[in-house]
């Protein structure tokens, strides 16, 4: 393990290199709370609207359209995001060599979808068939949103995303308006998927990128091999995300997946708009700057982002936990009630995966997607045993979350032991989740005394505390207080805040 004293001087990021992550990371957050907060009161207002029952079986159909997208993708966003920054001359020949491996596996992916949803009831069968042509009209969407970010090209892609899911909830309000339930709202994610289709392709396009024929193996057969545990892995993450939705619909049926899958969406939603953003953003840069593992930066960058969703993270799980029921009642109504208890539970597997995440995509750069798999696969199966177990045993819920928990947990513990890179300090990393987990004390036991009033007071006094604690005990070194200096004042309307937040460093990005 590497001490701060003993690590050399991480070396810094280009100016213009970090000023343009800065703009890629505010661009996608931006997006994100926008596209991805709308998509989130979308699905609650869905869960309303459905009720349990319905929901339940859109839940489980959700659970089996992401894993079959998995496999249809085959992992090779990653990969292509990558070599592409790396090497954009190259963008023509993989977006072949995308299109002809891409349509076959959206294929065997409807099939073996279809061939799982027939262990469930005849309506939901139904669905799955109707959502999994998704799989083939997203297809073109997705090679051409992975291009336009390894091109780092985070605003269009961004203003594109909004567009489309403002689009997908007009148009599924007005079949549901209209009485067309379930069926109208997967029919708007088909007409809405295929306009983002359109549009991602043509923005291509019109930056003169085309596919390259004829078909060039000598991409296509490195592109399967490097994105093959990659697509395993991802589809293993993916399975023990949604288990215990899938699981819960065959065991305790499809009312009890519907409570789940309300908590689902609120978890997820966390990771979506505080984590996922800013690892995308992030992933080009680490991508050029990796240099096969020679560059102290890449493991410093790492160590950072990690930290930072350790930050978020801890804050987030407390306050949902200790609030559940004041969060998911006024939220869902009393429907929902059941789902509180589920949230309070499955926040801390969202607080675990935030910081997991960092190293799945460190170790995706550093190529070593076969540990990367095996870590998944050992997690996964952890979590179907345990699921099972829990579920037959108790008959609740609950018990695959906890099952999802323990999963996650043993998969950044395995994260933590194998992930290595130059310039990661995890004494400094260890360090600061101790601090975290000292604050976390004070802050739960203030937020635990207010939470019978109105939610605001607990949770701005929880802020309060919280804060002041990672102030007190610097938390955040001074090399980062200085990084997010630069950051904010690299965004846009950074310069506002900079007015009244001073530091004395030299502003030359």
């Amino acid at each position: 393990m590497t001490s701060p004293s003993a690590a050399p001087e991480p070396a810094s990021v280009a100016g213009s290199d970090a000023k343009r992550a800065a703009r890629n990371v505010s661009a996608l957050m931006i997006a994100s709370i926008i596209s991805k907060g709308t998509l989130y009161i979308w699905q609650l207002v869905l869960s309303t609207w459905l009720g349990p029952s319905e929901y339940g079986i859109y839940g489980t159909v959700g659970g089996l359209m992401v894993n079959a997208a998995a496999v249809a993708s085959f992992g090779m966003g990653l990969i292509i995001i990558r070599d592409v920054a790396r090497d954009p001359s190259k963008a023509g020949k993989y977006w072949s060599a995308m299109l002809y491996i891409q349509t076959v596996l959206a294929l065997v992916a409807y099939i073996a979808m279809n061939g799982v949803a027939i262990g469930y009831s005849e309506t939901l069968r139904a669905f799955a068939a109707l959502a999994g042509i998704n799989l083939f009209v997203d297809l073109f969407g997705n090679m051409s949103h992975d291009l336009l970010l390894a091109r780092e090209d985070m605003v269009k892609t961004s203003i594109v995303e909004i567009v489309h899911i403002v689009f997908r909830i007009a148009l599924a309000l007005l079949a549901l308006t209209a009485g067309w339930g379930l069926l109208g709202v997967y029919g708007a994610a088909l007409i809405s998927g295929l306009a983002r289709s359109v549009v991602l392709t043509a923005l291509n396009f019109r930056a003169g990128l085309r596919p390259e024929f004829p078909f060039d193996r000598g991409i296509a057969r490195p592109l399967i091999i490097n994105s093959a545990p990659v697509a395993l892995s991802s589809t293993l993450t993916l399975a023990y995300q949604h288990a215990d939705k899938l699981m819960t619909t065959g065991f305790l049926g499809e009312r009890v997946t519907g409570y789940l899958t309300a908590a689902f969406v609120i978890n997820i939603g966390m990771i979506e708009l505080f984590s996922a953003s800013v690892l995308v953003a992030a992933y080009p840069l680490l991508a050029r700057y990796y240099e096969d593992g020679a560059n102290p930066v890449f493991g410093n960058m790492i160590e950072k982002l990690a930290r930072y969703n350790m930050i978020i993270g801890l804050p987030l799980a407390l306050s949902i936990s200790v609030l559940a029921e004041k969060i998911m009642i006024p939220l869902l109504g009393e429907a929902y009630a059941p789902s509180a208890g589920i949230l309070r539970l499955l926040i801390w597997y969202t607080a675990a995966a935030m910081f997991g995440n960092v190293f799945h995509m460190g170790l995706v750069i550093q190529n070593q997607q076969r540990q990367l798999l095996l870590i998944r696969g050992v997690g996964l199966a952890l979590n179907a045993t345990l699921t099972a177990i829990l579920l037959l045993k108790w008959g609740d819920p609950r018990g695959a979350v906890i099952a999802s928990i323990i999963g996650e947990v043993l998969v950044v513990i395995l994260f933590l032991k194998g992930f290595r890179a130059p310039g990661l300090a995890w004494r400094s990393l260890a360090h600061s989740a101790m601090k975290l987990l000292i604050i976390a004390g004070p802050t739960a036991l203030v937020m635990l005394a207010l939470r019978e009033n109105v939610i605001i007071l607990p949770v701005l006094a929880g802020a309060v505390v919280y804060l002041a604690g990672a102030i007190l005990t610097r938390v955040l070194s001074a090399d980062d207080w200085d990084l997010l200096y630069r950051l904010a004042e690299s965004i846009p309307g950074g310069g506002y805040l900079t007015r009244f937040w001073r530091r004395d460093v030299e502003l030359t990005w």
